[in-house]
């Protein structure tokens, strides 16, 4: 399953509102609760994780991945994705401000490793996640996500006669 057959309506949010790191979390646990991934109870294990550690969610520059270790309160694997209007501080002196927010829920290690390596390869293209995060919908985000997903360039001004 790629990344956008992952990324139902429910579980995206685009150039949201938020106040702070931990609404930005809510935000992408609320995606994982209404596609059904997870229970209300793992955006609370989240959190908890960050309490208890710091922000170590935020993995690379603007980006967050918001987790939780396997627990009873992950139904099923599930994506969320959580694009901010403003980018918000959660305490990552190297990478901080956060402007993207992914939600994971994986029913085991493994799964997790699959879908981190996934992530990795499209969130490292510059262009990619700048055309991502100027996204106005879910289905603007999971049709970057195919066409990066099929091996197309991302598009830029020129091509399109802009």
């Amino acid at each position: 399953m790629t990344l956008a057959e992952q990324l139902p309506d429910a579980a995206v949010a685009t150039r949201a509102t938020v106040r702070d790191w931990r609404e930005a979390v809510q935000l992408a646990g609320r995606g994982l609760v209404d596609q059904g991934a997870t229970t209300e109870r793992y955006t609370d294990e989240m959190l908890q994780a960050l309490d208890d550690h710091g922000p170590y969610i935020v993995i690379a520059p603007g980006f967050a991945l918001a987790h939780s270790r396997p627990s009873e309160a992950v139904l099923r694997a599930g994506l969320s994705w959580v694009s901010l209007a403003e980018p918000v501080e959660f305490g990552s002196e190297a990478n901080d401000p956060v402007s993207l927010v992914i939600g994971l829920a994986a029913p085991d290690h493994q799964s997790h490793l699959e879908v981190m390596a996934e992530l990795a390869g499209v969130l490292a293209d510059d262009a990619v996640l700048a055309e991502l995060m100027s996204a106005d919908s879910a289905a603007d985000v999971r049709s970057i996500l195919n066409r990066v997903a099929h091996g197309d360039a991302a598009s830029t001004p020129e091509d399109s006669g802009m």
